[in-house]
């Protein structure tokens, strides 16, 4: 599709727009600001407090911080990618573009903080390599991946979007990084750091989560972003075609999530079952529909009382903790109610 005088550029058009002024979708930019307020290093969080905890643990609940911390050192670096190789270059607008190259710097920071945290957990090196080659080693993040790169593959050779179809193959990457990738993959995985910290264990490890789970809701709120956008430019887009596709994408992200579930739980860690998990990760799924306009698959309530409670206790402390966590004040109201 090319663009002509007589009509306004739109979001996805191909080409490159480096007209910053007047701005086509200031939210965008307000979006990068916001990300910018948010700024934290991997120096800030104390690991070392978590190694007592993880002396006590059960050999239950050490598998399951053995998978969790394996899946974390790869699952980054995945999103990183995609943002690179195939979001950035399609996302026509400066406003955007500066977003995203913020979010990469997030991604980058994730990453360290994940290599930080195996090199602190995982003292044996021949594990710590083990951990970092997840996807060839250990079947339930092997399945998340392969899931991950079917859909990078699906639009990896599109270096325009010139047709309606390649606009939906990009849409349908967008959600699905955005839905299921860091919207439940991410959040199935936070939802056992915050489990532990329930139980007094691994405040280190839930510290940096805090940060990494404020930086993945403004990702997510972001591609939202674009995709509404999108929406109003490209209404055609969003067909009951489309919609059955991101409905099946949610499905087959929820059942490689349980599969992952079934992997960490499967030794039986008191408190927290399968069930539980599986119910837990059908709710967001229904989140993420919502968010995007349609209708929910599953009907699933949260079971996992810690996890509602998650945004009262950030809330409470989220000031507090200013001067020794914050590197850049944070001004706004902050709010998680749709993220879990």
């Amino acid at each position: 599709m090319t663009t002509t005088p007589n009509r306004t550029r739109m979001l996805l058009d191909p080409g490159m727009e480096l007209t910053l002024r007047p701005m086509r979708y200031p939210h965008f930019y307000e979006r990068y600001r916001d990300a910018i307020k948010n700024t934290w290093t991997v120096e800030e969080v104390d690991l070392h407090s978590d190694l007592a905890d993880l002396a006590k643990l059960t050999e239950a609940e050490r598998h399951l911080v053995s998978r969790l911390v394996a899946f974390f050192a790869t699952g980054d670096t995945i999103v990183a990618n995609n943002l690179v190789l195939n979001l950035y270059q399609h996302v026509n607008s400066p406003e955007g573009r500066l977003y995203l190259s913020r979010q990469l710097f997030e991604e980058a920071v994730h990453v360290q903080f994940y290599l930080t945290l195996l090199d602190t957990y995982v003292p044996d090196e021949k594990e710590r390599n083990e951990a970092f080659a997840a996807v060839d080693n250990i079947p339930s993040i092997k399945h998340k991946a392969d899931f991950c790169f079917r859909w990078i593959d699906s639009v990896f050779d599109l270096d325009r979007l010139e047709t309606r179809e390649h606009r939906r193959a990009f849409l349908l990457n967008l959600i699905c990084f955005a839905a299921v990738i860091e919207g439940l993959f991410f959040y199935g995985a936070f939802a056992y750091v915050y489990f532990l910290r329930s139980r007094g264990l691994l405040n280190g490890l839930a510290s940096g989560t805090n940060w990494v789970f404020r930086d993945e809701s403004m990702h997510m709120a972001f591609a939202f972003d674009v995709v509404d956008t999108v929406r109003e430019e490209e209404p055609d887009l969003f067909d009951d075609d489309l919609a059955a596709e991101i409905r099946q994408m949610l499905v087959e992200g929820v059942d490689a999530e349980a599969q992952f579930a079934e992997d960490l739980l499967g030794r039986g860690v008191a408190g927290l079952t399968t069930a539980d998990m599986r119910a837990y990760l059908e709710h967001v799924a229904d989140r993420r529909m919502l968010r995007l306009g349609l209708e929910p698959i599953y009907g699933s309530q949260n079971p996992l009382a810690f996890m509602e409670l998650q945004d009262v206790q950030e809330l409470s402390n989220f000031f507090e903790r200013r001067v020794s966590a914050y590197q850049v004040g944070v001004t706004g109201a902050v709010s998680f109610d749709d993220d879990f």
